[in-house]
C-alpha cells in the first residue's frame, strides 16, 4: 500500500494526534473540519480513535453503519460514510471498544483504505481523528498523512505524553514534520511557553524543530456546545475559542493552497507557522 492514502497534490490529509485523552483533540478536530467546510471545502472527518469513538457524541448522531463494517465482504464507503452537512461535511463513523479495531494489522488497515480509496480523492481535506498515545494504529495512520497536529495542554503530562509521541513516530516511522496547537490555554503568553517548552525538548533530545500553529485558549463555550452536541464554530462563531480555531483553519487553507509537487513540505510548514 502506498504511504499516501490519496493524490497528495488535490486532497490534504491531516492525522489529529495527542500524548493523553482529555486535551480536547477531537473537539478541535471536529471544529477545524467545520471552519474550513464553512470555507467551502468538502471534508471526510473519519473517527479512527477506536478504543473511545465519540465524534458521533459531539455531533449528536447515531450512525447505522462504523469503520467496523467496512471491514465485512460487500459494505462500501458509501453505506458506511455519513452526511453531516449537505454540500460536503461528511464523517466516517468509528466503534467503541471493537477488539479487531484497537489494533488494526496491515491487512485489515488495507482492507479498508482499498475500499476508501475509492472515495477519498472526491474531497479537499481528510481529517483523522486518532486516538491518544501511541497505540500501533495511531502510530501507523499518523505516518499515513501529509500533515500530522499534535494537540497539548499546558499541563505537564500532556507535554510529556506529547513528546512522546513525536518520538516515537519520529525514531519508528522516520517521521520529522509536527505542527503544534496548545489547546485550554489561559492566555496566548501560556500557549507560547507551552510550545516552547515542547520545542526546546524535541531540539535538544530529538534534533528536531517541530511547528506551531496556534492557541486555542480557554473559553467557556466549548463545554456549552459539548453539552449542545454542536459544533463551536456553529454554536458561538464569534467566541476567542471560536475565533481561534478560525486562524487554525486558515494557516492549513494556506499550506494546502501552496504545497505544490516541487516545493519542500518542510519548507511551507516553516512559512505558514512564521506567518
Amino acid at each position: 500500500m502506498s504511504h499516501e492514502p490519496v493524490n497528495p497534490h488535490s486532497t490534504l490529509s491531516i492525522s489529529i494526534l495527542s500524548g493523553k485523552g482529555g486535551v480536547g483533540k477531537t473537539n478541535l478536530a471536529l471544529n477545524l473540519a467545520y471552519a474550513l467546510y464553512r470555507a467551502n471545502h468538502k471534508m471526510l472527518v473519519m473517527d479512527f480513535d477506536v478504543g473511545l469513538a465519540n465524534v458521533d457524541v459531539l455531533l449528536g448522531v447515531s450512525p447505522e453503519k462504523n469503520l467496523q463494517d467496512l471491514l465485512k465482504p460487500g459494505v462500501t464507503p458509501a453505506d458506511v460514510v455519513a452526511q453531516v452537512e449537505p454540500g460536503g461535511f461528511d464523517f466516517l463513523p468509528a466503534a467503541s471498544g471493537v477488539p479487531e479495531l484497537l489494533e488494526l494489522d496491515e491487512d485489515m488497515r488495507d482492507s479498508v483504505f482499498t475500499k476508501l480509496n475509492t472515495v477519498l480523492g472526491e474531497y479537499d481535506y481528510l481529517i483523522f481523528d486518532l486516538g491518544a498515545g501511541i497505540g500501533k494504529t495511531v502510530l501507523s495512520l499518523a505516518s499515513m498523512t501529509r500533515m500530522r497536529i499534535l494537540v497539548v495542554t499546558p499541563e505537564p503530562t500532556s507535554l510529556t505524553d506529547g513528546y512522546a509521541v513525536i518520538k516515537v513516530l519520529k525514531n519508528q516511522h522516520n517521521i520529522t514534520d509536527f505542527l503544534v496547537v496548545v489547546n485550554q490555554a489561559t492566555n496566548t503568553k501560556e500557549g507560547q511557553l507551552t510550545f516552547d517548552r515542547l520545542h526546546g525538548a524535541c531540539k535538544r533530545f530529538l534534533d528536531l524543530d517541530i511547528g506551531y500553529l496556534g492557541v486555542v485558549h480557554t473559553d467557556s463555550n466549548v463545554p456549552d456546545a459539548v453539552r449542545r452536541q454542536v459544533p463551536l464554530i456553529k454554536h458561538a462563531p464569534k467566541c476567542r475559542a471560536s475565533q481561534d480555531i478560525l486562524s487554525l483553519a486558515i494557516k492549513i487553507g494556506r499550506f494546502r493552497a501552496e504545497s505544490k509537487p516541487l516545493l519542500a513540505q518542510k519548507a511551507i510548514l516553516k512559512k505558514i507557522t512564521n506567518a
